[in-house]
């Protein structure tokens, strides 16, 4: 009886992590999106900083663009992803909870 329980919590568990991760990715993506807004203003000539790691690469204001707007894609990919795999979950949690449910009627019937 406790492996059912303990299945239904950890997939629980995993329903909040995936809560968790697609909020960060909604963040992430709002990030590149403002960042990117914010570089359209500027005159297209414009050389700009990339920060990686602990330096600063020059790079061109058209590759800065393509990267933000690559980063703000894959986001939203692996937000489709989560999503699904959320649902697929919760799914999975309402049917662990049926069958336990059921266990418990079965054993007060008897």
């Amino acid at each position: 009886m406790a492996a059912p329980v303990d299945l239904e919590l950890k997939k629980q568990q995993k329903v909040k992590l995936a809560d968790i991760q697609i909020e960060q990715l909604n963040r992430t993506k709002k990030h590149a999106h403002l960042t990117d807004t914010e570089i359209m203003t500027l005159v297209d000539e414009t050389n700009m900083y990339e920060g990686v790691g602990r330096m600063f690469i020059l790079q061109s204001k058209e590759v800065i663009h393509n990267q933000l707007l690559e980063k703000q894609k894959i986001a939203e990919e692996k937000i489709k992803e989560l999503e699904q795999k959320k649902s697929y979950l919760e799914r999975s949690v309402k049917e662990a909870e049926d069958n336990i449910r059921e266990m418990l009627m079965a054993r007060r019937a008897q």
